[in-house]
């Protein structure tokens, strides 16, 4: 099946990114025709900086090539390198109720946390639509937060088609029911929002601080401890395997182990998690003309596939 996923380049990628996204997107290149592209266009609603964008943009690419993304299987672009998709947002706008997209939670939270209301937070939606209609996807994995995102695409297609002629693919959700919420290093959902974040290729220095700030409780090194209530056990788990993670469970229930001990426990599961992607990620640094040819090649191919949709939406329209 035809599956689509994207990301945005709106800060460094953490290990909530890897775990809940990134690392599900990869898996399904071996069983599904994949399409993953990284969403600078949307990210446009919280980054102004043009370098910092590029520089985000650039550092999504070569964090997915490390971490396994493979070009010959999947389709990997970037978001402004296919216009078609932009083009196929204003057609869908036409159609999108305004009472549609002011029920988006997406749009309410943020408005609630102070960040402007201007036209590209609030029509995000639609251009999510157009991204998941253009390919013709028929999968969209998403968490839950953003399965809303999906239905709005779903009321979008279904109106376009019965309004125009049966035109586009009409997507379901694929619900990552298996990755729990990623907690950041003071216990809220890991988010660049937050900035609670354990960057998956920052400095040793700087991940190990972040790793050994993680928020605990108050007991001691001696006092027994509830592995089921800790952040860092709760990371612990997302490296190690099911003896390993029963061990350590062990070792907190039986007393006698500090948290600091933990994190470094959890600090040598992530080092060697992440240093073989790490040297990919420096090969990959030190040879960009390749990265851009991935990314140059991926949106080529995905042309291919969005162009004959955007030309149907056309005739269907009127316009050609």
């Amino acid at each position: 099946m035809r599956v689509l996923s994207g990301i945005q380049p709106s800060g460094k990628l953490h290990i909530g990114n890897y775990f809940a996204m990134m690392k599900p997107a990869i898996q399904l290149q071996e069983e599904h025709e994949a399409y993953i592209f990284i969403a600078n266009y949307h990210s446009q609603t919280t980054v102004r900086d043009p370098n910092v964008l590029r520089e985000l943009t650039l550092d999504v690419a070569l964090d997915f090539m490390a971490c396994g993304l493979d070009p010959a299987q999947t389709v990997f672009y970037r978001q402004s390198d296919v216009p078609q998709v932009t083009e196929l947002a204003w057609l869908l706008s036409i159609i999108t109720p305004m009472g549609l997209l002011e029920r988006c939670h997406a749009y309410k939270d943020k408005i609630a946390k102070g960040l402007p209301a201007d036209h590209g937070l609030f029509a995000y939606p639609v251009l999510m639509a157009a991204d998941i209609l253009a390919v013709q996807s028929q999968l969209v994995p998403v968490g839950q937060d953003q399965k809303q995102h999906v239905e709005v695409t779903r009321d979008l297609a279904l109106k376009f088609n019965a309004n125009y002629g049966e035109t586009f693919t009409i997507p379901e959700s694929m619900i990552q029911s298996d990755v729990a919420v990623i907690p950041g290093v003071d216990g809220q959902k890991m988010s660049k929002s937050y900035d609670n974040t354990i960057e998956i290729f920052g400095s040793k220095k700087k991940i190990r601080k972040s790793i050994m700030r993680i928020l605990t409780d108050s007991k001691t090194m001696d006092d027994p401890k509830d592995p089921d209530t800790c952040n860092v056990f709760a990371l612990y788990k997302l490296f190690a395997n099911q003896d390993e993670c029963q061990g350590l469970a062990d070792r907190y229930r039986s007393g006698g182990m500090g948290y600091g001990d933990a994190k470094k426990e959890l600090w040598a599961k992530f080092e060697s998690h992440f240093s073989p992607m790490r040297a990919k990620r420096e090969d990959l640094q030190n040879n960009l003309d390749y990265v851009e040819s991935v990314l140059s090649d991926g949106a080529e191919r995905a042309k291919e596939k969005i162009t004959p949709t955007l030309d149907s939406a056309r005739i269907a329209m009127g316009l050609a």
